[in-house]
């Protein structure tokens, strides 16, 4: 009976030891996936942050360029001097041309940072505001017509940042 008690106390003993084993085992898995998972939620809220100022980035160059382009509408409303207007209208190339690069660096960050449809829209911006770029300098040169065509211009570039804006916000929600 006592070889029975032995082989008994060492089983026990062996199928203690392999439970411990496997359930070490599984805590280690179970560790190991927690730990993947919390840097993948880690991750994608790094790249969410990073998405969201980026799109707030070109909001805000696109606002002082926008802002800019308004002001356009106030020289007309304020100076009578065709020679004055021309004047004004020039200084404010100038300010446009300052305003375009921080534009430009805020879409390019949004086309890295992505997703395609987002950068798609930012970058129509830009070219949104070229166009109502090239419109102005028309008006500043005098040319009949201009003021109509730099208008139409800006409505598009409007248009094209609250489609940009319509298409940052569903990417963040999606995200």
């Amino acid at each position: 009976m006592g070889d029975s008690a032995v082989w008994v106390a060492a089983l026990t003993g062996g199928t203690a030891v392999l439970a411990s084993w496997v359930t070490n085992l599984g805590n280690v898995r179970a560790a190991r996936a927690q730990a993947e998972a919390s840097a993948l939620a880690q991750q994608r809220g790094r790249v969410r942050e990073l998405r969201r100022a980026a799109y707030l980035d070109v909001m805000e160059q696109a606002h002082v360029t926008g802002e800019l382009y308004w002001r356009v509408g106030d020289v007309y409303a304020q100076l009578d001097d065709p020679e004055q207007v021309l004047a004004r209208v020039q200084g404010l190339r100038v300010e446009l041309r300052n305003a375009y690069d921080p534009l430009m660096r805020s879409v390019r960050v949004v086309v890295l940072e992505g997703p395609e449809g987002t950068a798609d829209a930012a970058e129509v911006v830009l070219r949104a505001a070229a166009e109502a770029n090239r419109a102005l300098w028309r008006v500043a040169l005098g040319e009949p017509g201009a003021r109509d065509r730099f208008d139409e211009a800006q409505a598009a570039y409007l248009r094209c940042l609250k489609l940009f804006v319509e298409v940052a916000r569903a990417a963040m929600s999606a995200s």
